[in-house]
């Protein structure tokens, strides 16, 4: 089978090294893919990956069998419908299904219909109508940037005039399109967590939890990232709130999707604030979590393609309710190391060292934002590369993933010091 794979973070460098790992897998291609990615596929780096007119021509002159979305972006904007109207297989939601990414407002009317805990919300479509409402909400409150703002359109106000800032930020257009509307919702108390499903629109294959770390400093201080690493499993998602989470918010909703005429297809990913052993929703998202997906990815031990399959295309003998998946019961942990000024501007073209050191200390190192200049690793975006290990509890993950970070040579880059606090503590 030939498979594209679209994207070219960590999550998508996880992905590849699983899928190759398939006896199903006799070709990998990814679009546009990194410098680590290409030690397991070819490069497709011209395709732009959000055309799906473009990526359906690709697919047909490279006789490709199926496809699997990494990122939101195409998710949002429709590839997936247009590859499924040409009759390739593609592994991700249709645009109208990954609503549930792309706007909150769908999410949480979502979420009410059916019932699903969440946070109290409200929807607003202008700056002064917002300020109002905030005026008299109470403090800490949660301002949201209604569409996909790349992990930076939440911002979580511990005053007043903080939250009138964040609103103020978006309707100026820091944010594009995504800020043209704002919800702002109740602040939810309590320890984050993420669990991921797969789903054929109908049946649910659960996958693992995680934990992850979006402040970009120790001590979960600074700007909110894309995620500066993470462990799975997550301690505080017992089986008890596991269960409470598949049946009284991942099984209604897509229930209720199923009831809209919409078929959530791919995997699910909800995160998830729990308090009193109970959880409820923070947010959807429809892929794989980065940097949650590459210690899955380390922790599972059955061929991942033969699932991606029974999503897709369960007509043809994959059957996602017939399915099990094994995994290592062995902790996960990551660690990103990102550019000197991320999430904000940094340097790209920076040469890196040591990546080959650190494989060898015991750990599995994707790439995120690198590229090669010939035999020379540079970096080329602000979440650089995942630094990940498994041991034999979370402490023994930590030491063997930490040692190995120590033996990249890139002044240009840092890291979190304290990922896993959580789980020691």
């Amino acid at each position: 089978m030939r498979i594209l794979m679209l994207g070219g973070g960590g999550r998508e460098h996880a992905l590849c090294w699983k899928i190759k790992q398939s006896p199903l897998c006799t070709d990998l291609i990814a679009a546009p893919g990194n410098a680590g990615i290409a030690d397991l596929a070819h490069l497709a780096p011209e395709l732009d990956i959000e055309d799906g007119e473009a990526v359906r021509r690709f697919c047909i002159a490279e006789k490709v069998d199926f496809v699997v979305i990494g990122p939101e972006a195409p998710l949002a904007a429709g590839v997936a419908d247009i590859l499924r109207e040409e009759g390739i297989a593609v592994f991700g939601p249709s645009a109208q299904a990954a609503q549930l990414e792309s706007s909150k407002t769908f999410t949480k009317e979502i979420c009410d219909a059916c019932g699903a805990p969440t946070a109290s919300w409200a929807r607003f479509d202008s700056l002064d109508a917002a300020k109002v409402f905030l005026m008299t909400s109470p403090v800490p409150v949660v301002v949201k940037a209604d569409g996909l703002a790349a992990g930076k359109g939440v911002v979580v106000a511990q005053t007043t005039q903080e939250a009138l800032e964040a609103v103020e930020h978006m309707f100026a257009g820091s944010l594009g399109q995504a800020g043209h509307s704002v919800v702002i919702e109740e602040f939810m108390p309590g320890e984050e967590a993420s669990y991921f499903v797969l789903t054929d629109g109908v049946h649910v294959l659960p996958l693992a939890s995680a934990q992850d770390h979006k402040r970009a400093f120790d001590g979960d201080e600074g700007p909110n990232t894309g995620g500066m690493g993470a462990y799975s499993p997550a301690p505080i998602l017992s089986a008890e709130i596991e269960d409470q989470v598949l049946e009284q918010i991942i099984k209604p909703v897509i229930r209720e999707m199923k009831a809209r005429g919409i078929d959530y297809t791919g995997v699910l990913y909800a995160g998830l604030m729990i308090e009193n052993g109970k959880a409820r929703l923070v947010e959807f998202n429809a892929r794989f979590g980065d940097p949650e997906c590459q210690i899955l990815m380390m922790r599972l031990q059955s061929d991942l393609v033969p699932a991606l399959l029974a999503c897709s295309i369960a007509d043809e003998g994959y059957a996602l309710k017939d399915m099990t998946l094994d995994w290592i019961d062995a902790p996960a942990i990551t660690v990103v190391v990102a550019s000197n000024g991320y999430p904000g501007s940094y340097e790209k073209g920076e040469i890196i060292h040591g990546v080959e050191e650190a494989s060898a200390h015991g750990a599995v190192v994707f790439h995120a934002g690198t590229r090669t200049d010939g035999t020379v690793l540079l970096s080329n975006g602000g979440r650089v590369l995942n630094v990940c290990a498994s041991g034999t509890d979370i402490n023994a993950a930590r030491q063997t993933a930490y040692s190995a970070v120590g033996q990249i040579d890139w002044p240009g880059g840092f890291y979190r010091r304290d990922i896993g606090w959580r789980a020691l503590k």
